[in-house]
């Protein structure tokens, strides 16, 4: 039997180093002043799809909501295996948070129609909340497990998973179809293939294809870069390289509940916690030596 899996994945900005300018006025971050990387835990969750689909075949279909740029994370997915790209990508679904994130790739799971799994990478390293892929599950009617590790067994229309439970693990048992959330304990994620890379390098989203054709000819006419456009992807979509891109209205979502509309959460702030004292204090291995440490961590109001 065959397995069909979505897999939900992020370009999201690198937190590593947070700067001042990493926020806006309004409490978003600010995604320009930051580079932007494959969100870590997502890579997990295509490889977990990717060795579903190596042993009992099916399909890796994978999706993202962002802009333009996000499509960088498509083409990734590509050169690692995957089967179909999506770009979920529309100015009103700018400042989403987990709430309408969620509901917006529940209606694009709907769309995309049969599926065994949903991957999702247990966190996005910009947020940090671990809700998206619990509340897609939600909104979705599925049944969820959280800090996948192993697919112990799958057969037939049931999965037997171990998930990491911290100081231990368990094994469940369920029906599919499923929503998994990976951890990056779960398995190490191949690289891109050489060739794959050289066929997929081309592909692009129509959003890209009219950002390539407004800078290679600045001076046309609407009428003649829109004609061109649709060269250009009449000529990919030959080749099958024309990842497919859904606004709001193809996935039949209710506005009310995209973007700042349907987002409850408002950031305070974002800052980096840097510890910057250098060296250490030796703590000889006798009663007053412990004696002093305690004394220097109570001053120093570390405890007590």
């Amino acid at each position: 039997m065959s397995y069909d899996c979505i897999v939900c994945v992020k370009q999201v900005p690198d937190t590593s180093n947070i700067t001042g300018e990493a926020m806006k006025a309004d409490g978003t971050v600010n995604r320009a002043a930051l580079p932007a990387i494959f969100n870590p835990e997502d890579l997990h969750a295509l490889e977990a799809a990717l060795a579903i689909r190596e042993a009992h075949g099916g399909t890796v279909t994978v999706l993202t909501m962002g802009p333009p740029a996000a499509c960088e994370v498509l083409r990734d997915c590509l050169y690692r295996g995957a089967d179909r790209a999506i770009l979920i990508t529309d100015r009103r679904a700018a400042a989403s948070d987990t709430l309408a994130t969620s509901y917006i790739l529940s209606q694009a799971v709907r769309k995309i129609g049969r599926y065994d799994f949903v991957f999702c990478g247990r966190q996005a390293i910009d947020g940090d909340t671990a809700q998206v892929g619990p509340q897609l599950a939600e909104k979705l009617h599925l049944p969820q497990v959280t800090y996948f590790e192993k697919l112990v067994d799958l057969s037939g229309k049931t999965a037997r998973i171990r998930r990491n439970v911290g100081n231990g693990w368990e094994v469940l048992e369920t029906r599919l179809p499923v929503l998994v959330t990976v951890l990056d304990t779960a398995n190490e994620p191949r690289p891109a293939a050489a060739r794959r890379v050289m066929r997929y390098k081309r592909a692009r989203a129509v959003v890209e294809l009219a950002g390539e054709v407004n800078a290679a000819l600045p001076d046309a006419t609407a009428a003649e870069k829109e004609a061109e456009v649709a060269r250009r992807q009449e000529a990919l979509q030959a080749k099958g390289l024309m990842i497919e891109q859904w606004n709001l209205d193809d996935i039949q979502a209710d506005l009310q509940w995209c973007g700042m509309a349907g987002s409850p959460t408002k950031v305070h702030r974002v800052q980096s916690i840097v510890l910057t004292k250098e060296g250490f204090t030796p703590v000889e291995p006798t009663e007053e030596g412990i004696r002093k440490m305690i004394h220097e961590l109570i001053v120093d109001h570390t405890i007590g």
